[in-house]
């Protein structure tokens, strides 16, 4: 697959902070390709170097394997939607979408057809001859969307500009935004602190952190196999379990928690060893089962289950999920999740349960000392 984008050993600092610490990553075309992590993580400065607002210190960006070394922004085939959309409030709908092809002085002909096609594209037909601020924020954010893909850059380039939206319109934006970058093929780069929004819209994801990247590969990899602690936090809720020793019987891993509870990991052939102090097990909140009195089932593969008891300290309803935790005598406390559905059994606080899951289920995480 082409890659349109290639982000070499890029380092930027300001003064004695290093906001960007030698990332390297490539974006292959036609993909939407999203930088997560927290406020000042550095990847919003990534976005601004890739679209020549800022130069990077070292490190070189290529675009459709041209270095851009010295090529300023307006010669990159690259457009940008901003956080707070930068729309023109004097002009139509019409007007600040042709805005960027009446910059670059397209024929009228070339500008009617790919307005008219640009409207239908993000479900603005019949809106032309609106003004800015007769539209609704969802309306805007595809105004936006309209201006930056119009002039068919080789990469779209996203800053949050969805943070602005309540969150009802922040979820259907979602899908929008998705169909759209499916419907056009264009190359999306999405900055967003967000662990949803990436998620559920991009085809692979950069996890940052202090300037670095973390970890990258599909939602569903950087869901489930995370690298480490920050990894594994930043990417929905997870229970960590300290760790205190590792051993195998049987070929399996048997791992001996902080209070004394053993938890069989797999048929692992000694993969596992306790390299640091602060290693944790890892599980998430849905893959552990609750059941009233002392059996417990789970589904799968494998035969095997790891199964404690419990007593439940607080139900927490979340729409559609129920959230509860546990405190086990030998796991100390935890926390599950289950669906909203009258077909599960009710818990309440001070219930005795028992809680499992398969075998195949969770992970260690090696965080090196601190």
């Amino acid at each position: 697959m082409k890659k349109i984008v290639e982000i070499k050993n890029l380092v930027k600092k300001y003064g004695s902070v290093t906001a960007v610490s030698d990332v390297t990553f490539n974006i292959n075309e036609g993909r939407f390709f999203s930088l997560l992590g927290p406020s000042g993580c550095g990847k919003t400065t990534i976005l601004r170097i890739i679209g020549g607002f800022i130069n990077q210190d070292s490190g070189s960006v290529f675009i459709n394997g041209k270095n851009m070394d010295g090529v300023p922004p307006n010669k990159r085939n690259t457009s940008m939607v901003f956080q707070n959309l930068a729309l023109f409030p004097h002009m139509s709908v019409a007007e600040n979408i042709i805005y960027g092809l009446k910059k670059r002085h397209m024929p009228a002909g070339i500008i009617k057809d790919r307005l008219g096609s640009m409207l239908s594209v993000v479900n603005l037909a019949g809106y032309e001859k609106r003004r800015i601020n007769e539209l609704s924020g969802g309306q805007q954010q595809r105004v936006a969307l309209a201006r930056s893909l119009i002039i068919e850059p080789e990469i779209l380039l996203l800053d949050e500009p969805l943070a602005s939206l309540d969150k009802k319109l922040r979820v259907l934006m979602r899908s929008e935004l998705k169909e759209i970058q499916r419907r056009t093929g264009t190359t999306f780069l999405y900055v967003t602190h967000d662990q949803s929004e990436a998620l559920t819209m991009s085809d692979s994801i950069a996890v940052m952190n202090e300037g670095k990247i973390i970890q990258s590969g599909s939602p569903d990899d950087i869901y489930s196999k995370p690298v480490n602690r920050f990894a594994a936090d930043f990417i929905g809720a997870g229970n960590f379990i300290k760790v205190r020793n590792i051993g195998y019987e049987n070929n399996n891993c048997i791992i001996t928690v902080e209070n004394g509870g053993k938890i069989i990991l797999g048929h692992e052939g000694g993969k596992y060893v306790l390299k640091y102090s602060n290693t944790v097990f890892f599980i998430r909140p849905e893959k552990i089962k609750i059941s009233p009195g002392d059996k417990c089932e789970v589904s799968g593969k494998n035969a095997g289950i790891n199964q404690f008891s419990g007593k439940i300290i607080s139900v927490v309803f979340e729409g559609p999920d129920i959230r509860i935790k546990i405190f086990s005598a030998l796991l100390g406390n935890i926390t599950a999740e289950i669906k909203n559905d009258d077909l599960i059994t009710r818990f309440t606080e001070n219930d005795d349960v028992s809680i499992c899951w398969n075998i195949s289920e969770g992970i260690l995480l090696h965080d090196r000392d601190t």
